[in-house]
């Protein structure tokens, strides 16, 4: 199967240069910059990543780029771009001020292949604090802006372009017709890698993997681990089995009528309701990364008691999509938030690890579910944490906590749901996801003739392509009206609703 490769130097953006790849039919893999996978006969293609760090940095990222230069058809972005150049004798050094936001490309060459179709004018995005001031002799300027006169160059003699700006990022016009002249026409892909080539690929090689192996998979309620386990089922059939665990922190009904929907998809599934077993070990805990930890480790002690009863298991399958292994752990080794569907299970139980949409994102995976032919309802659902209510609940968990905010949540989510606009689309399906966050503060209101203190409920909604980043969702005022009114009037302990109007960056999807 064709394929790209990126290699991360770090860049917070790298997976959005993946997802511009693959919204270009075309597969491609993230793997670390000093991991380029030798002898793999179907990549067509390398593209080296932005990166935190200057090339000059006693810290920063370096490889050999003899592994690729030459050898492949080559695109630096940023600081893949300023290596590429210093690693062939050019010079890179500190711009006078940072250079980021909006730029507009001049003296663009358009007979280069790189820049087919671009127009002086087209806008770029930079955020570099470094620039290329001097390109190696063999090296051709391409492309210039008002502020930085090598914002694109192309390697005479070989494949080999390097671009300032980001192509990845939504702000550069003209970025996916870049990557789509890299890619397609320069590499050569095919543009044949989509859900049902998935499918297919996927089948057969889980088959070879697992053979006539026994597998459990954790299920969630999820989109990721629902997609996962009908994939697994098409493959292997009954020597599936899933464990779904209530720990008691899941939407309202969400444990019974999850629980129906496997069975009619002819999976075979065990619920566990472990809730009280989680609210007598997160009583008192207040710290959201603790929280997660105590899930995580009860989720794993819950799973773990359940599969041990099962015979000849020999295989954990696990729903982990690319954002979870991405947001767990960076190449930078800055851990921005644990998922406890990422670790700790296969080690503890001896179990070898099967994760089939490791390397698909959000959108990617939904679009997999359709053509499995699952029902709307479950892969439409918007992403929920995996520690659930938990890290909605600010501050500790009690089941009264818990008690209020389901219900708040329920009313903001059913009323998403119900709300239709002119097109006949719910504001359900606008969003990317919501939810109900219970706040650890109260305030004074007034009920009847009676002054309340009692507690705050805060709104999320966001739209988004892949998580990565995202922006509150400019939800109508009745809407927001209507449901405030019916929260208030409906559940008991809550006085006031407010709406959270952050994006990410710099704010996160989760309020922990």
């Amino acid at each position: 199967m064709q394929k790209i490769i990126i290699l991360d130097f770090g860049s917070q953006t790298t997976q959005l240069i993946a997802r511009r790849v693959r919204e270009l039919n075309t597969y491609c893999e993230i793997v670390p910059y000093n991991k380029f996978p030798e002898g793999d006969e179907d990549i067509i293609g390398v593209i080296l990543s932005g990166s935190p760090f200057s090339v000059y940095d006693e810290k920063a990222f370096k490889m050999d780029l003899k592994r690729v230069q030459r050898r492949y058809p080559l695109l630096g972005i940023c600081y893949g771009a300023q290596f590429i150049s210093y690693f062939n004798g050019g010079k890179v050094e500190p711009a006078g001020t940072r250079e980021y936001g909006r730029a507009l490309l001049s003296k663009v060459e358009h007979e280069d292949a790189l820049l087919k179709g671009v127009e002086p004018g087209s806008q770029v995005w930079m955020s570099h604090g470094d620039s290329i001031t001097l390109v190696p002799e063999n090296f051709r300027v391409i492309a210039s802006t008002a502020k930085v006169p090598i914002a694109a160059y192309k390697v005479e003699g070989e494949q080999t372009w390097g671009v300032q700006f980001h192509p990845e990022v939504y702000h550069t016009e003209i970025g996916l017709l870049l990557l789509r002249n890299f890619v397609v026409d320069i590499c050569g892909s095919t543009q044949s890698w989509d859900a049902v080539s998935f499918i297919d690929q996927t089948v057969a090689s889980l088959r070879a993997q697992l053979g006539d192996d026994k597998v459990v998979l954790g299920l969630s309620g999820g989109v990721d681990s629902s997609v996962a386990a009908v994939l697994l089922n098409k493959a292997i059939g009954k020597n599936l089995t899933c464990i779904f665990v209530n720990h008691g922190l899941l939407r309202k009904n969400e444990f019974t009528d999850v629980l129906r929907d496997y069975k009619g998809l002819g999976l075979n599934v065990i619920g566990v309701d472990a809730s009280a077993k989680f609210f007598s070990e997160l009583a008192g805990a207040t710290e959201p990364e603790r929280k997660r930890k105590i899930i995580g480790k009860g989720f794993i002690d819950v799973f773990e008691e359940e599969a041990r009863k099962l015979k000849d298991v020999k295989w954990l399958a696990q729903g982990t999509i690319y954002p979870d292994c991405i947001e767990s752990l960076s190449i930078t080794g800055m851990v921005i938030k644990s998922h406890h569907n990422v670790g700790g299970l296969p080690e503890k139980m001896n179990l070898k690890l099967c994760e089939p949409l490791r390397w698909l994102f959000k959108d990617e995976v939904r679009r997999v579910g359709h053509q499995l032919g699952m029902p709307e309802h479950l892969i439409k659902r918007h992403p929920f944490p995996g520690p659930g209510l938990a890290v909605r609940i600010l501050g500790d968990i009690t089941p009264e906590k818990v008690r209020i905010l389901q219900e708040a949540d329920d009313i903001f989510i059913q009323g998403l749901r119900n709300w239709k606009g002119e097109n006949g689309e719910t504001l359900y399906d606008k969003v990317w996801q919501a939810g109900a966050i219970l706040l650890p503060i109260q305030s004074v209101g007034v009920m009847g003739d009676e002054r309340t203190y009692e507690r705050i409920v805060a709104l999320r909604a966001v739209t988004s392509v892949d998580a990565m980043t995202a922006d509150w969702a400019k939800l109508p005022y009745d809407f927001l009206a209507k449901v405030s009114n019916e929260i208030i009037n409906k559940v008991k302990g809550v006085n006031r609703v407010v709406y959270d109007i952050s994006s990410k960056p710099p704010a996160t999807i989760e309020w922990e």
